[in-house]
């Protein structure tokens, strides 16, 4: 959308997600980096197949795979400033069924998770430096795709600071003050963050949690449902931040 022209002209976006944490009604949203840059990765970790019972004329991926796994967790945990949260994770491990049969090849998949450009490629280096140096300890080879060419690399999604203060200011008023609330960030990731790198943006969260009605479940899982009381709120918060911006900010 935006190669095809869909920010020409555009001054600031504003975006609403529905969160199962809040109480119903309640508006949150901080300025800043709010929610995680996220990318994926598959990488195939390859030796030469062999008897079980004969390791030593097989080149083992599962044994080089195994310590990938661990000395992926080590980016994070050694190479990684404390106070700055990033995520490594390995999702899937896969190297086939063959009881008495150590594979030709192993595949691996996760995604790994940062607030910042900079930390969030430092990562994608590293995740490939491990993947194809650790194979090489155990004379294995590896690749590793980052699925870059199908846009699976979100940026992460950061507030500018003028547009959250201006929802902050819309929300207080129609919700009140006690009814808004600073979020700590999440790493969680949202592809609203491609509109956030080229133009002023602010995301924001209103709370659907109601647990009388069961409206407790993430909008991720198959048990998810909304108080539907919070439509008339959203629309009209929605509604006043855009009304707002364009009678304080328009020329």
């Amino acid at each position: 959308m935006i190669k095809d022209g869909a920010l020409e002209n555009v001054e600031a976006i504003f975006a609403a997600h529905v969160s199962h944490q809040h109480p119903t009604g309640v508006i949150g949203s901080r300025t800043g980096p709010l929610l995680a840059g996220c990318g994926f990765f598959k990488a195939v970790i390859s030796g030469k197949t062999g008897q079980a019972s004969n390791p030593h004329h097989s080149i083992d991926p599962v044994l080089a795979a195994s310590a990938v796994v661990i000395s992926l967790q080590s980016i994070v945990s050694r190479e990684s400033n404390p106070l700055d949260s990033q995520v490594v994770s390995v999702t899937s491990f896969n190297a086939g069924d063959n009881l008495d049969v150590i594979p030709e090849t192993v595949t691996l998949s996760g995604t790994f998770r940062a607030f910042s450009t900079t930390n969030f490629y430092q990562l994608l280096k590293r995740i490939r430096e491990v993947f194809t140096e650790q194979a090489s300890v155990f004379r294995c080879s590896a690749t590793v795709d980052f699925f870059e060419d199908k846009d699976t690399i979100y940026p992460p999604t950061v507030n500018d600071n003028t547009m959250y203060e201006h929802v902050k200011k819309v929300a207080s008023d129609l919700v009140g003050t006690t009814n808004f609330k600073v979020v700590p960030p999440m790493m969680g990731a949202e592809d609203f963050s491609f509109y956030s790198e080229v133009i002023p943006a602010a995301f924001f969260y209103i709370g659907i949690r109601n647990e009388t009605l069961g409206s407790i479940h993430t909008g991720h899982s198959p048990h998810f449902m909304i108080d539907e009381d919070v439509l008339p709120i959203g629309a009209a918060t929605h509604a006043a931040i855009a009304e707002r911006y364009l009678y304080e900010y328009g020329s």
